[in-house]
C-alpha cells in the first residue's frame, strides 16, 4: 500500500476591530491560483506550529503575532497529496497586514465567508468561526 505525502499546514484567523476575518487570494503561478484561503503555510522541519504561524504571517503579511491559540485541526485530500491543517486564532498582532507575496487580501464578515471562493480544505473552519 502506498502512502500519499501529508503536508502539515498552519492557517490563521486574524480579526480586525470590526470582527471581520482576513483572507488571502492565492497568487498566479501557485497551485489553485485565484482561490481564497486563510493566510498561513507549511510547517518546516524542526519548527513548532506556533513558530510556523508567526514566521508565515511575518513573511506573507508583514505582521508580528503577539498572541495566538490553536483552534481546530482537520485533514483534507487534494487527490495527489493530503494536507493536515491546523487553524489558529490570532488574538493579537502588531502591524497592518499587506500582501508581501503579491497576493490580494480582504477583510470579510464571518457570515459572508462562504460567499467567497474559499479552498475546500478551509471551508470547515468557516462554520466553526461563525460559532465563535
Amino acid at each position: 500500500m502506498t502512502h500519499k505525502p501529508v503536508t502539515l499546514v498552519v492557517a490563521a484567523a486574524l480579526h480586525d476591530r470590526h470582527g471581520r476575518v482576513l483572507i488571502a487570494q492565492r497568487p498566479a503561478g501557485k497551485h489553485m491560483a485565484g482561490r481564497w484561503e486563510f493566510p498561513g503555510g507549511k510547517v518546516a522541519a524542526g519548527e513548532s506550529e506556533a513558530q510556523a504561524l508567526a514566521r508565515e504571517l511575518r513573511e506573507e503579511l508583514g505582521v508580528v503575532v503577539t498572541a495566538s491559540r490553536p483552534f481546530m485541526r482537520l485533514s483534507h485530500s487534494y487527490g495527489e497529496h493530503d494536507v493536515e491543517l491546523s487553524m489558529w486564532i490570532v488574538e493579537s498582532f502588531d502591524g497592518e497586514p499587506r500582501g508581501l507575496d503579491g497576493q490580494r487580501l480582504k477583510w470579510v464578515e464571518p457570515a459572508r465567508l462562504l460567499e467567497e471562493d474559499i479552498l475546500e480544505a478551509d471551508r470547515p473552519f468557516i462554520e466553526a468561526l461563525e460559532r465563535l
